[in-house]
């Protein structure tokens, strides 16, 4: 995500606190918002998916998801 888009977010998290948002302005935050938790779980996921674990023996395993 760009920071742009970060600063963006932050921007109108300070201003829900002190003034309160506009219809538009809360739209685009809840936008923003689901873009970045998007973004985290897809770049997370993709750190999962290179982990594994290795066992007492030295045998390495990859991780599973739980189903």
């Amino acid at each position: 995500m760009l920071q742009e888009k970060i600063d963006r977010i932050n921007f109108l998290s300070r201003k829900a606190k002190t003034e309160g948002l506009t219809d538009a302005e809360k739209q685009e935050q809840q936008k923003l918002r689901q873009e970045y938790i998007a973004e985290w779980r897809l770049g997370m996921t993709q750190v999962l998916d290179n982990t594994y674990i290795m066992d007492e023996k030295g045998n390495k395993k990859k991780l599973t998801p739980k189903n």
